[in-house]
């Protein structure tokens, strides 16, 4: 069993759980993900490591409400516990002292940007966050990324909050001001698109986390298949993180 130490509501249906695990916290590099079982007849269901705090055994995860699962998941407090809690899994994301680079998160893929972003800058990047949302209540940890980013640029669909448009919007403006070495980027599928597109021209070098397609983490199920470079892989076993410019992005919005 695993303990719930602290939660935060971060937006409405985006739910912040700070839980005990000493094990995953200490093996977790950015990128990676547990597998969580909420009761012991529940589905198991694919969450990224938000953060990690390896001196007090905690784990960081940010849920949104969005099925049967993360619902019940959501309606857990301080002192509740989680039946089952695997990991870290996945393949760390690539990080080094890449120069300048920008991490991408659209909704609640701005938690999954936001441990890339921690490595990136303590590995000397310059890190510069582009979030996105549908509106203020809506954007995530832009606080959280504040504190250890050089620049946050956040994005509304309806103008509320700093740009008024899309974050592929800023991504160019930033593309076309300075010299850009490597773009992260995690969120909606479609969003991850339009980043690929956006640095493909440039030839940034730019990263895709694919964690939206993951179902059961292992590979078993087949569900988080993605061809990449014309060859078959699975998100799971294989990423989350991807070239974007080698991931077939119009086959894998076709399913």
């Amino acid at each position: 069993m695993f303990s719930i130490v602290e939660t935060q509501l971060l937006a409405p249906d985006v739910k912040r759980f700070r839980i005990d695990a000493p094990k995953v916290a200490r093996a977790h590099r950015a990128g990676q993900f547990v597998i969580v079982r909420v009761s012991p007849d529940g589905e198991r269901i694919p969450l990224t490591i938000a953060d990690a705090d390896p001196e007090n055994g905690t784990i960081t995860l940010v849920v949104q409400a969005v099925g049967a699962t993360t619902t019940i998941l959501n309606a857990l407090d301080v002192g509740d516990e989680i039946v089952d809690l695997v990991g870290p899994l996945g393949t760390p994301s690539e990080i080094a002292d890449f120069g300048t680079v920008v991490v991408v998160g659209g909704g609640v893929g701005t938690a999954v940007t936001y441990p890339t972003a921690v490595a990136l800058a303590a590995a000397g990047n310059t890190v510069v966050a582009v979030i996105g949302a549908r509106s203020r209540e809506h954007l995530l940890l832009e606080a959280d990324l504040a504190a250890v980013c050089d620049q946050v640029l956040p994005c509304t669909d309806d103008g509320s909050h700093g740009h008024h448009g899309l974050v592929t919007e800023v991504l160019e403006e930033l593309l076309e001001s300075r010299t850009v070495h490597r773009v992260f980027a995690a969120g909606p599928i479609p969003m991850m698109h339009a980043v690929a597109e956006t640095t493909r021209p440039r030839r940034v070098a730019t990263m895709a986390s694919l964690n939206p397609i993951m179902v059961d983490g292992t590979g078993m199920c087949g569900g988080c298949r993605v061809s990449v470079d014309g060859r078959n892989r699975f998100a799971c076993l294989d990423g989350p993180d991807f070239d974007a410019h080698l991931v077939d992005f119009h086959l894998l919005q076709q399913r």
